[in-house]
């Protein structure tokens, strides 16, 4: 298992109800502007299933587990608390540690940043 102080990956799949793919963009324009000025963020990129466009996955890229739990306490993340009434469930979050194989810069592990 990973040590605290060693790089935290997220991955996390929402479903929002037909029609409120916009809402979720809208809000998390403001979380993912704010999550990029941690000094932790490594990565924070939101994308949507091409096949499903009410589909959406964040992937998160943290340099530690401290800098993650720093990270839900920050003012941005209020941003996501108004849309529980657009998911059309739990979300699925994982955490997860980078495993270093491939090329350096092509893999999470050791990339340089």
């Amino acid at each position: 298992m990973s040590e605290r102080g060693s790089e935290v990956v997220v991955v996390a799949i929402v479903e929002v109800l037909p029609g409120h793919g916009d809402r979720l963009t809208e809000r998390f324009s403001t979380v993912i502007e704010g999550s990029h000025t941690e000094e932790g963020c490594l990565t924070y990129a939101l994308h949507r299933d091409r096949t499903n466009p009410d589909r959406f996955v964040l992937v998160e890229r943290w340099r530690s587990q401290e800098d993650l739990d720093a990270h839900f306490s920050q003012p941005h993340m209020d941003a996501v608390s108004g849309l529980a009434d657009s998911i059309a469930g739990a979300p699925e979050v994982v955490f997860c540690e980078p495993v270093p194989f491939g090329e350096p810069g092509k893999n999470f592990a050791g990339s340089g940043e």
